[in-house]
Formats: structure tokens, C-alpha cells, sequence
């Protein structure tokens, strides 16, 4: 990396390698006023990390070294900032607070999208009110998506985290290819009361379309083709194909190019989430990522809690040679926010070859995983806690319940706020031997155990402290994960928005669906061969 601001990051690491997150306290006791912020309902405490105010001055001034405000502007104004596709990045476009003229290949967006979005909330009111039918007359009260990656982890993720605010429709999502799940998902379904909804772009995906057309033969063995369109809903930009399923061109959601899939939850992509918790809380999802797009855009560096928190990731994942990050959120309704996470980060910022098509030299996108608090406690904290890997980790959690009248938020937020404690302070020798000598244990045995009880420390979290799970606060929170990916991609001068990587497994596993039915395979490596022979024996 030639940014004179990294030669001189470099610098601090080396200056500061040997210092603890407690020394940074004992020099600033403003250092927690200095290393949180307060924006709308979010309350972020990012004192727990191994860095000082000089390595904040140094990271933000390498953002402005590598043109993130010039970046910024142009990811908002709809330059095709996705080079190898040729596209604009626009989901931020979904979710405008003011809607205003978007210009891209010479025509405004915008009115566009008002359209489709006031087509997703009469078609969700009309569902979720009954008025809807099925083939018998009878309403609707199963919705069941079908789709992959973007098409299925963001919907279902987001139903998922607003449970609380969902009506009486009940939401099933089947994605993976499998046909045991499919056919066990059909054991749940009624042929009466059940709309499908077929989320893909191309309407070629083969999990997806796998899986649609083993529903549709279900379906058509309790009713007449007919009434396919009664049940049947696609979201994709593939008129011809869903037309020749037999679905009605007025029951075809359209997408946009310009919208990836890992940030298309925002569109008609969500259709589920809009049919889930109703059109009003998914207008105050948009919202809620709307104002975070609008301090992304206008705060200062130091005062932006994307950039902020995107450039301590850089610090970690780059100076201290920390490749995990963990995601925890307290909050059952989020168990799978990590998951979605793993998309929208690894599949983004996964990537070794930098803008002018060069091998980059550095690390990229770090390895995101987690799971709820306090489950996760009882899992892998002890890896974090007294383990030899450093693991830097994002601790989300709700002041307020949803549900009142129990006495578990305090013990929920104890542990939400100790784990974090416990991982920068860790427990000394002389604490150990104290505890242990007043539990009347002997001289010997103290030794004994003493290495087995005493943590270390020193390892970095960030807070990310909300008022409420509301839909406005998780649009907000997903709109911040999204903008951190983008300032990373910035830093590391890598395109973000492709997904290249995905396609080889794709292209191989058609080939290789080919070859189940010939006897010569020997253009297949030895083991692959191996492996497809195995197979072949059961199959056969």
C-alpha cells in the first residue's frame, strides 16, 4: 500500500504494539467522551480497542487520502461505480428521505421507484387484509419465498428481527437445494392458502428454480393451472420466463440492475419482509436506513460512525494482522444478523485483485461470523476470552425490550455490558490468588491452578448500544454494516460490488450435473471423479 498515511500507521502500531486498552484509559479519562458517539437512538462506545487518538487522526486521514469523499459522492450519485459489471450501486437510491432525481443511463430513477413501491404496498395490503384470494376464495395465511443469497438471507433475516411487528401472515423461506427440505417444507403448506413468492433476477438460478418448480408440481396435483396465477408471485426482470411459468405479467415485481443482490432487501426483493410486518413498517425500515445514509453522507470522518468504525476494522484486519471479526448481538430476534453479515461483507470485500486488476499484496475482507448473547457466551467465548487469537467483535444490544413485564432485560444487559469488561480487563494473577485463597484453597493447589484461571485481556470490542429494535433503528443498523463495507473497499482500492468469485462453483456444478448420466468423466480431476463415481452408486 503506497499511502504515506499507512507508512505512518505503521509507524504507531509500532509505537504503540506493546500497550494494553487499560493504559489508554489510565492516560484520558475523557477517553470514553472522546471514543463514543451519540446518533439518534444509537449510542456507540468504541473506547475498548487498542488505539489512540493519533491512530484515529491517521486512519481518518487515510480515508481522505484515498478519495473517500470523492467516493462517497459518486456511490450516491449513481456512477457506475461497479466497474467489472458496468452498473451504478444504488439500493441507498430505495430509501430517500426526500425523494429526489436519480440519473442513470440518462433517466431518472426515481419516479420509477415510487411506482414499484406504491405496486408492493397495495399488493401487501390486499394480502395481508384478505382481500387476496386463493384459488378456493379462501385468504391467504402462508407466504413461503423462494430464493437464494440476496434473494433469501436479507428478507429472511429482517422477518426474522421484526418478528414482534408481524401480523397474522406466517413466513416460511426455503433457499437451499435440497429436495429433503423442500419436501419438508410441503408437510407445512396448504395448496388453499399459500402464495409463493419466486425472487430471482434472471429466473435461471437453479436453486431457485429448482425448488419452485418441485412447489409448482406439488401445487398443480391439488389444483387446476389456472390457478397458478392465484399463488404464484415473481419478483425478477425476466418477463418471458415467469410469463412461460405461468405467472400473469401483473403479478411480476420488477428489479433494477443497479441493485445488488446482498443490498436488495430494501426493494421489491422484500416483498416477504413488506408482506410480513405490513407496508408501514417497511416504509419505516427505508427510513430508518435513510437517515443513516444521510449522516454517511454529510458527517465529518471523526463524527461517522461507518467510516469510523470501517477504518478501526482496517487497523485491526491490516496492522495487527487480525483476520476474524465477531458479530454478537444480544437479541434473540437478530440471532441471524451475523449470517447475513457473512454475505454482505465476505462477498463484498472477498476479493485479492485491486482496481487496475493487480494482485493486492495486503489483506482484504475479514472473516465475519458470531451468534446471540448470551448463547454465544455459553459456545465460543472462551475462544475470545482466554484463547490465542485476537477477536475483535461488535457487541449490539437494545436498552429496551419489546416485550414488558419480566425481569430479564437487567440480566441480559449485565452480561451484554460484562463480557465486554471482562474481554479488555481480563483477571489478574493477584485477583486469582485472592479469590482462590478466601475459597480456603492451599498454597499448592493455588499454584496449580493459578495458570488456568487468569485472562489476559486486552481484547478490543466495539458497542453498539439502541435505544429500541424497531424497524427505523434495524433499517438504520443494516445501512451502517452496508457503508463500512464500502469505506473498506475504498481503503483497500478493491471493487466491492462484484461477486465474481461465486460464478466458477456455479459453472462447474452444471457441468458436473452433465456427467451423472455418462460413463466418461475423465475430464474431471482424479479426486472429483473419485468422488462422482461414489455418488453414482447410490444414485444408480
Amino acid at each position: 500500500m503506497s499511502l504515506k498515511s499507512w507508512k505512518l500507521l505503521e509507524s504507531n502500531f509500532q509505537k504503540n504494539a506493546q500497550k494494553k486498552i487499560s493504559d489508554y484509559f489510565s492516560e484520558d479519562a475523557d477517553r470514553v467522551k472522546k471514543l463514543s458517539l451519540q446518533w439518534e437512538s444509537f449510542y456507540v462506545d468504541y473506547s475498548k480497542n487498542l488505539l489512540d487518538q493519533e491512530t484515529l487522526d491517521l486512519l481518518t486521514t487515510m480515508a481522505e487520502e484515498s478519495g473517500l469523499n470523492q467516493a462517497i459522492k459518486a456511490y450516491f450519485e449513481g456512477k457506475k461505480i461497479n466497474e467489472t459489471e458496468d452498473r451504478a450501486v444504488l439500493h441507498t437510491a430505495l430509501r430517500q428521505l426526500s425523494p429526489s432525481s436519480i440519473m442513470v443511463d440518462g433517466q431518472d430513477i426515481t419516479p420509477k421507484i415510487e411506482e414499484v413501491k406504491k405496486q408492493m404496498y397495495d399488493f401487501a395490503d390486499r394480502v395481508i387484509s384478505g382481500k387476496w384470494k386463493g384459488h378456493t376464495g379462501k385468504p391467504i395465511d402462508h407466504v413461503v419465498n423462494i430464493g437464494i443469497g440476496g434473494s433469501d438471507l436479507g428478507p429472511a433475516m429482517v422477518t426474522e428481527a421484526l418478528e414482534f411487528y408481524s401480523n397474522n401472515l406466517q413466513l416460511t423461506f426455503v433457499s437451499n437445494v435440497e429436495g429433503d427440505h423442500v419436501e419438508e417444507m410441503i408437510k407445512k403448506i396448504n395448496p388453499e392458502t399459500t402464495l409463493f413468492v419466486i425472487v430471482s433476477k434472471t429466473f435461471t438460478t437453479q436453486e431457485t428454480l429448482s425448488n419452485t418448480n418441485t412447489f409448482r408440481k406439488w401445487f398443480l396435483n391439488h389444483a387446476p393451472e389456472s390457478a397458478i396465477s392465484n399463488h404464484f408471485i415473481a419478483v425478477s426482470t425476466n418477463l418471458e420466463k415467469v410469463t412461460e411459468f405461468g405467472i400473469s405479467a401483473e403479478n411480476i415485481f420488477p428489479m433494477n440492475d443497479w441493485v445488488g443482490g446482498r443490498f436488495s432487501l430494501w426493494s421489491t426483493v422484500g416483498l416477504s419482509i413488506c408482506l410480513a410486518i405490513g407496508p408501514k413498517n417497511f416504509e419505516d425500515l427505508l427510513q430508518g436506513a435513510g437517515k443513516m445514509d444521510q449522516h454517511f453522507r454529510k458527517a465529518n470522518f471523526k463524527e461517522n460512525l461507518p467510516v469510523i468504525l470501517a477504518l478501526i476494522t482496517v487497523w485491526y484486519n491490516n496492522f495487527w494482522e487480525v483476520e476474524t471479526e465477531a458479530i454478537i448481538p444480544y437479541s434473540q430476534y437478530l440471532r441471524n444478523l451475523p449470517a447475513y453479515l457473512q454475505q454482505a461483507i465476505m462477498e463484498s470485500n472477498g476479493k485479492g485483485v485491486d482496481r487496475n486488476g493487480k494482485a493486492v499484496d495486503y489483506q482484504t475482507g475479514n472473516i465475519i461470523w458470531g451468534a446471540s448473547g448470551t448463547n454465544a457466551q455459553h459456545a465460543f467465548f472462551q475462544l475470545m476470552h482466554q484463547g490465542t487469537k485476537m477477536i475483535p467483535a461488535d457487541f449490539i444490544g437494545f436498552a429496551k425490550p419489546l416485550h414488558k413485564g419480566n425481569d430479564h432485560q437487567d440480566k441480559l444487559m449485565s452480561n451484554f455490558f460484562a463480557q465486554t469488561q471482562a474481554l479488555m480487563q481480563g483477571k489478574s494473577a493477584e485477583t486469582v490468588k485472592e479469590e482462590l485463597t478466601q475459597q480456603g484453597k492451599s498454597p499448592e493447589q493455588i499454584e496449580a491452578l493459578l495458570p488456568f484461571k487468569v485472562f489476559e485481556g486486552n481484547r478490543p470490542s466495539n458497542t453498539l448500544f439502541i435505544e429500541q429494535l424497531t424497524p427505523a433503528n434495524l433499517g438504520s443498523l443494516i445501512a451502517l454494516y452496508e457503508h463500512r463495507i464500502f469505506v473498506q473497499g475504498i481503503i483497500w482500492n478493491i471493487f466491492s460490488y462484484d461477486q465474481w468469485g461465486v460464478e466458477l462453483g456455479k459453472q462447474l456444478a452444471n457441468n458436473i450435473l452433465k456427467d451423472f448420466d455418462k460413463s466418461q468423466m475423465d475430464h474431471h480431476d482424479p479426486s472429483t471423479q473419485g468422488l462422482i463415481g461414489y455418488y453414482k452408486k447410490f444414485r444408480d
